[in-house]
C-alpha cells in the first residue's frame, strides 16, 4: 500500500491518508492515524483537535506497540498475508455456494467483495437488512455497499456513496483481512455470512410471495367491483 500512496503523492495529488487502529495495529474501534506528505497541513489538523475527547486511542496504540515489538508486528503482517488467501480461497466457496462471484481485485492485497446481486438487485433494504444481520452477530468488519446510494455532505453530492465507484452494477459485501486475524475467524466470518445469506433470501422470497398475494387479490377485487 506504501507503494501506492508514494506514486499517487508524486504523479497526483494525496493530502491525506487514514489508518484504522483496529484493522491496522489491532487496537480497539475508536480511533485512527491520519498521516501525510505535507508535515504542515498535517499539523493544522492536529490543531482542529478540540482536546476534549479521550487519550485511551493514543494509549492502546503505545501499548499495544511496545508489547508487539518490531519482531512481533512484522510477524503479524506475515500472518495477515497468508489469511488474506485463505479467505480469499473460502469466500469464493461461500459465493459460488450462493450463486454470488468474489470481485476481481487483484490489486487489493487486505479487502475483497462479493456481489449481492441474487439477494434482492431491486431491494436496497434487504441488502442493508444483511449488514444489520451481520453486525447483530458480531461481525463489525464486514460492511454492505448498496446500488446506487447517494449522499450529499457539505453541499457535494457522492454518487453510489460508500462504492468505489458512481454506478458499479450491483451491490456488494466487502471484507478485510486485518492485522491479528487468525483462521478461526474467517472460519466463523464464513459460516455466519452463509447463515445470514439464507435467513435474507427465505425473508426475501416470503415478502414477494405476500405482494403477490396481496396484488392478485387487489386485481380480483378490481374484477368484482
Amino acid at each position: 500500500c506504501c507503494s501506492f500512496l508514494i506514486k499517487g503523492a508524486r504523479v497526483g495529488r494525496i493530502d491525506a491518508f487514514v489508518q484504522s487502529l483496529d484493522k491496522n495495529f489491532m487496537v480497539p474501534v475508536g480511533g485512527a492515524i491520519i498521516a501525510g506528505f505535507n508535515e504542515s497541513f498535517i499539523q493544522e489538523i492536529s490543531k482542529m483537535y478540540p482536546g476534549r475527547a479521550s487519550a485511551s486511542p493514543s494509549l492502546d496504540v503505545l501499548i499495544t506497540l511496545l508489547s508487539l515489538g518490531a519482531s512481533g508486528y512484522k510477524r503479524l503482517l506475515k500472518e495477515r498475508k497468508e489469511m488474506f488467501s485463505y479467505l480469499s480461497s473460502e469466500l469464493k466457496k461461500l459465493a459460488d455456494t450462493h450463486n454470488e462471484r468474489l470481485l476481481d481485485t487483484p490489486h487489493n492485497p487486505i479487502s475483497l467483495a462479493m456481489s449481492l446481486k441474487n439477494l434482492d438487485e431491486n431491494n436496497d433494504a434487504a441488502v442493508t437488512q444483511l449488514g444489520s444481520m451481520l453486525f447483530t452477530r458480531q461481525v463489525s468488519g464486514a460492511r454492505v455497499v448498496p446500488c446506487g446510494s447517494v449522499q450529499t455532505v457539505n453541499n457535494y453530492t457522492f454518487k453510489g456513496f460508500m462504492s468505489h465507484a458512481n454506478d458499479y452494477p450491483c451491490a456488494y459485501l466487502n471484507a478485510a483481512s486485518a492485522i491479528g486475524i487468525k483462521k478461526e475467524d474467517v472460519d466463523v466470518f464464513l459460516k455466519r455470512l452463509d447463515k445470514c445469506l439464507k435467513t435474507s433470501r427465505k425473508e426475501a422470497k416470503k415478502e414477494k410471495s405476500v405482494n403477490e398475494i396481496s396484488n392478485s387479490n387487489t386485481g380480483t377485487e378490481q374484477l368484482e367491483d
